[in-house]
């Protein structure tokens, strides 16, 4: 277990969930990091590699999430393994047996994650009446459809302006995930006159430094095909776009894209990690101490959680992207202020913020 939680602490994680269903076919892992300030919100994530020590990881994420952008909810995580891309009919069935396991864990919350989507959030609603990411047809705010993550990655992109020298107007962007996240963070960059230079996803990696054709790749990805399909751009292996000639880096899919591997080919002045953990500590250090600005993820990418949380309490759409754009660029401003006068990483400012919130509120538990 050492391995596995090398931050196990005083914040949790408080339960590790084992789930296994031969019938169903279903393996997964439930970790519910912490709910001092209420029941966890996490998103079930699927992938045929996914592990403990990656579902632990994300749960303390979405703890310190959470409370940096102060919700009434603690963190927690799912992984199912399984291939994504599965048939239909078997990934609702597998969705289904998942939801019933989780029936009697009402401290978690479910949501949309990588390999999931609103639709699999609809077929866990039907079984258990408890997930959020919803369709709009069920009451929801589809948060991967209104790209609420992505939006609140490019106001991060926006306060992080005047900490480092970059002008998005006109600043190059790589995309490293060009899917719920990446897609709808190059769009609003975009909108804020930045030029989207490098995106990949899982089958490729495209590039041209005049300027990639967004709404050609927006159209692309809702056909389901793959960037490697726009015309007229070098394309190379999907992994090469974090060493792309660029200002701005968003990596936004899988965990410790950036490690000791390839943090010294990174070239951006700015990387907003539209992610959760996208690099290594020792990674993330590197890029520090070479002048690379590195916004946190649970500072950056919290848009998809507070727009679950709005729609847990029964708020609206426009609730929901007013209060990431609020509680995003309050954050993103308090951490890179407390990085700039004390002279620590972002990262330290960041765990310093959510930590104390969490430690302030488990100091009015009850004790005896």
């Amino acid at each position: 277990m050492t391995e596995v939680f090398e931050y196990f602490d005083t914040l949790g994680p408080e339960k590790i969930i084992h789930i296994n269903n031969n019938a169903a076919g279903l393996r997964a892992i439930v970790v519910i990091d912490n709910t001092v300030v209420g029941p966890a919100i996490g998103g079930t994530r699927m992938a045929p590699d996914v592990t403990l020590p990656e579902c632990a990881r994300l749960a303390r994420a979405m703890t310190l999430k959470n409370a940096a952008a102060g919700l009434p909810h603690g963190g927690g995580k799912s992984v199912i393994v399984a291939d994504p891309t599965m048939e239909r009919s078997r990934k609702e069935s597998l969705l289904r047996a998942f939801a019933q396991a989780i029936q009697q864990i009402t401290d978690y919350i479910p949501g949309p994650d990588m390999g999931t989507n609103e639709t699999c959030m609809a077929w866990v609603h039907d079984e258990i009446s408890r997930a959020v990411g919803l369709p709009r047809v069920l009451g929801g705010i589809p948060l991967d459809d209104i790209g609420a993550t992505g939006f609140g990655v490019a106001v991060a992109a926006d306060v992080a302006q005047a900490f480092c020298d970059v002008d998005l107007a006109g600043a190059r962007v790589a995309i490293q995930g060009f899917g719920a996240v990446g897609k709808h963070a190059a769009r609003h960059l975009a909108d804020k006159g930045a030029r989207i230079v490098a995106v990949s996803d899982s089958r490729g990696a495209v590039f041209d430094p005049s300027g990639l054709d967004l709404s050609r790749l927006l159209a692309l990805k809702a056909e389901n095909r793959g960037v490697c399909d726009l015309a007229g751009t070098r394309m190379d292996d999907r992994d090469t776009v974090i060493a792309a000639d660029c200002d701005i880096l968003i990596p936004a899919a899988r965990p410790d894209v950036i490690n000791d591997r390839n943090a010294a080919d990174v070239r951006a002045k700015l990387i907003v990690e539209g992610a959760n953990i996208p690099m290594t500590a020792t990674a993330e250090e590197s890029l520090h101490n070479r002048g690379i600005l590195v916004i946190p993820d649970f500072i950056a990418n919290a848009g998809g959680v507070v727009c679950a949380s709005v729609e847990y309490h029964g708020g609206a759409e426009n609730q929901a992207m007013t209060a990431i754009e609020e509680k995003i660029r309050r954050n993103t401003m308090a951490v890179l202020h407390q990085s700039r006068e004390k002279a620590i990483m972002p990262r330290q400012a960041a765990n310093a913020l959510a930590e104390s919130r969490v430690r302030e509120a488990m100091a009015l538990q009850r004790s005896f």
